[in-house]
């Protein structure tokens, strides 16, 4: 019994890097959708949310028979409870990957962007990237170094977030209403992914330690109004 019981967490464990990978997946299909003004890769992102959605509902489904049916304790009770957590954060950067496909879909045949903040919100892509490249390897490997990158990561992100509404401030922003709702909100979703990428990483820290230790990089922008993107 115990055998299968491992077999069963192992298999979780295994579900949470597959859907971290299609996320990497989803995101860098949406950076080329996003920059490059591509239909047709925007498309493929949107269709393929409902992979990560599935996968998620799988990995709950089968955490919480675990529960029902194994009652763990200790750190597997932590694994299990850690993973469905995990799970929901990876959901939500797979729909935040596919808002700003939706974005791009809707604005083709013209680009999100002005020019001025072409290479930020590149920046900001290449970072959450790296942020969920981070995610994959401490979920593989336990290895705690690679979490201190990701809030390094994360810092940056929050800069360029900051980076963004300067501009949108600035007295050369010239661009309409309409494209500076678009940034602020894509600017957001940016900046959300990079804080579930956090969420997880302290998730794992807490598997492999048992102590939660919260993070400073996860503070938002000082002096902007509250923005919901989950």
């Amino acid at each position: 019994m115990r055998e299968v019981f491992q077999a069963e967490l192992k298999q979780v464990g295994e579900e949470l890097v597959e859907i971290a990978t299609l996320v990497h997946k989803a995101l860098t299909e949406a950076r080329q959708a996003f920059l490059e003004a591509d239909l047709e890769t925007a498309q493929e992102v949107i269709a393929g949310d409902a992979r990560i959605d599935f996968m998620q509902n799988e990995l709950d489904e089968r955490s919480i028979d675990i529960l029902a049916l194994q009652s763990p304790v200790a750190s597997d009770l932590r694994m299990i409870v850690g993973a469905l957590r995990m799970s929901s954060s990876l959901e939500r950067m797979g729909d935040l990957a596919r808002h700003l496909a939706q974005d791009a879909r809707r604005r083709y045949p013209e680009p999100v962007l002005p020019q001025q903040l072409e290479e930020t919100f590149r920046r900001m892509f290449d970072l959450d990237l790296q942020i969920i490249q981070g995610v994959i390897q401490i979920l593989e490997t336990r290895d705690m170094s690679v979490a201190d990158d990701i809030y390094t990561q994360k810092g940056e992100v929050n800069a360029l977030h900051q980076e963004v509404f300067n501009a949108l401030g600035s007295d050369s922003w010239d661009s309409p209403v309409s494209t500076a709702v678009d940034v602020t909100l894509s600017a957001r979703y940016l900046e959300r992914i990079g804080d579930h990428g956090v969420s997880v990483a302290r998730k794992v820290a807490y598997l492999v330690t048992g102590e939660w230790t919260p993070s400073a990089t996860m503070d938002r922008p000082t002096g902007h109004g509250h923005i919901s993107a989950n």
